[in-house]
């Protein structure tokens, strides 16, 4: 029998039998509802003996592989964009042998792969450029949460930080940090963006763009601000990635089962549709798909603050809400600080409100199925702003924003030829003193920084307590302090993320405030003269360079 021949029985098997046929052949239900492929139309799927081969009824065919579940194929208006290197695009690093079954449900084509702990989901609508996925893990077997998007070489153009060419760049750290010729530094992880930062992130020609549209994370871990890899491009191909579950500079556990939809799409070169994001998405039309783990609207609940009080007016804040089973975070609204965030699974939440990236108030709140949990307005009672200063550097936000190369370093290795001498110390009065005071200390590179400062005889005659903010910090480092002849305790570590952050794009780790009291007796007593306070990273682990014990700093201040 011919090839042809051979589809069309197949095709007519599958309109003969009641849902949809795994790759074995035996029929196993991809969900409930759903009905026999149509015969050959625009919109429809056949099976190519190796793929499943789904027809969007728009620009774009799609193909899935019956054995593995990997997404083998992304063909927009004829042309192929998928796949590099001999690999395919794939949930982690390709999930191997998996039962995959795939079915029709009126305008909707749904596909299923099961692996062990994880379950993928793909799906398509007719005349839509898009792949819709999802993502349901039961446990920690597989040691990241990703979904990987491959893009053939040559199909973009290869710019960005993000974006790297070994055939003219050198390695300079662990295999994924890049040095151009010019001194510049690419990476995979230099997105220099947070999660509450994009909805979208892929490329564009100018002519054809394709995107990958984040999911809402709720099974994600990190919150709001945390940095991951999004994409990368270099001349053997290029990626997008919809990351839930990544060790380098994680704070948090994961968070186990469905996640998504992220969606696939193509474009005529502009960004996505705003449709297609996690706050517009319309997703009823996935109520009747059978997809295990999925809650519908009906299924959700809201809250709704009136405001917060005590707002900085020169800070934007985000009220987040986490447990171990889902995050959401939503903005809080300009002068009110009025907020909502709807969507969420029902459960009790610990709520913090976050000034920039400082938590400055938490609390609890239970969520209903279906309800909407109202409350007051939240007086904000945490903000160490609030305390009076002698002098303070920096300002307490939770992130090294106001100092040297915090704003680079998001995109950026430190050694970049764009970064200002990591050298940097200040005088107190002198003016500018934080744009000046580097973000970042290492033991290694620029231990021993120093801040001046003159005390009156009042301030002088007086102990004080000298705060020291951080953001993260890399194999255990923490600042020990020297004000003139007085030395500090070295204090304890505070729990920080395992990996690389300071040189992988991230700043965020656990805000963590250092307090030393420094005695009267550690003051000059001559007012004419400059205090010294020398600040340096200890740790009881050891490195070199960049990759020596180092620490971010959020602010630094001498209380009155």
């Amino acid at each position: 029998m011919s090839t042809h021949k051979k589809h069309l029985t197949r095709r007519r098997v599958l309109g003969a039998s009641a849902i949809g046929v795994a790759a074995t052949g035996a029929a196993v239900a991809g969900g409930a509802g759903l009905l026999p492929s149509a015969s050959a139309a625009a919109f429809g799927y056949t099976d190519d003996g190796s793929d499943y081969v789904i027809t969007t009824g728009a620009s774009l065919v799609f193909k899935v592989s019956k054995s593995t579940g990997d997404l083998t194929s992304l063909a927009y208006k004829g042309k192929e964009y998928e796949g590099y290197g001999g690999k395919h695009s794939h949930v982690e690093s390709g999930l191997g042998a998996s039962t995959v079954t795939i079915g029709q449900s009126g305008s909707t084509i749904l596909v299923k792969v099961v692996h062990g702990p994880i379950t993928q989901w793909y799906a398509a609508r007719s005349g839509e450029n898009n792949v819709y996925l999802w993502t349901d893990k039961a446990d920690a077997s597989f040691t990241a949460t990703r979904y990987i998007v491959r893009v053939k070489p040559g199909m973009f153009p290869n710019s960005g930080s993000d974006a790297w060419d070994s055939t003219t760049d050198t390695i300079i750290e662990a295999g994924d940090v890049w040095k151009h010729p010019d001194g510049t530094t690419r990476s995979k992880h230099y997105s220099g963006k947070r999660t509450i930062d994009y909805d979208h992130v892929g490329f564009t020609t100018g002519a054809v763009g394709l995107y990958l549209v984040r999911s809402n994370h709720e099974k994600a871990s990190g919150g709001p601000f945390y940095r991951s890899l999004l994409r990368h491009s270099n001349e053997g191909g290029s990626g997008l990635y919809e990351i839930l579950h990544y060790n380098e500079a994680q704070t948090e556990p994961e968070r186990f089962g469905l996640q998504g939809p992220f969606v696939v799409t193509f474009t005529d070169g502009g960004t996505p549709s705003s449709a297609l994001f996690a706050a517009n998405l319309d997703t009823s039309w996935v109520d009747a798909l059978g997809i295990t783990g999925w809650v519908g609207k009906a299924g959700r609940g809201k809250v709704a603050g009136v405001g917060l009080k005590g707002m900085d007016p020169k800070y934007p804040y985000t009220v987040g809400f986490s447990n171990p089973d889902a995050q959401y975070w939503t903005k809080a609204a300009t002068g009110t600080g009025a907020f909502s965030c709807k969507g969420m699974l029902p459960g009790t939440y610990t709520l913090t409100v976050f000034k920039g990236e400082l938590a400055v108030h938490t609390g609890s709140v239970a969520v209903t199925a279906g309800g909407t949990t109202s409350l007051h307005t939240l007086t904000i009672t945490g903000d160490p702003s609030a305390a009076t200063a002698v002098w303070r550097l920096g300002n307490w936000d939770g992130t090294p924003g106001e100092f040297k190369n915090a704003e680079l370093m998001t995109y950026a290795h430190p050694s970049d030829a764009r970064a200002a001498k990591w050298t940097g110390n200040v005088t107190i009065g002198s003016g500018g003193e934080a744009a000046s005071f580097p973000a970042y200390l290492w033991k290694d590179v620029n231990d021993g920084v120093l801040i001046y400062f003159k005390l009156t005889a009042a301030q002088a005659a007086a102990a004080h307590t000298l705060r020291v903010g951080v953001t993260t910090a890399y194999i255990n480092a923490r600042p020990q302090v020297t004000v003139n002849d007085w030395v500090s305790p070295i204090p304890t570590p505070p729990t920080q993320p395992s990996t690389r952050d300071l040189t992988t794009g991230s700043y965020r780790g656990n805000n963590h405030t250092f307090v030393f009291n420094v005695p009267s007796s550690a003051w000059s007593s001559d007012t004419t003269k400059y205090n010294v306070l020398k600040i340096n990273a200890v740790s009881g682990s050891t490195g070199t360079g960049f990759l020596s014990p180092g620490t971010s700093f959020d602010c630094i201040d001498l209380l009155a």
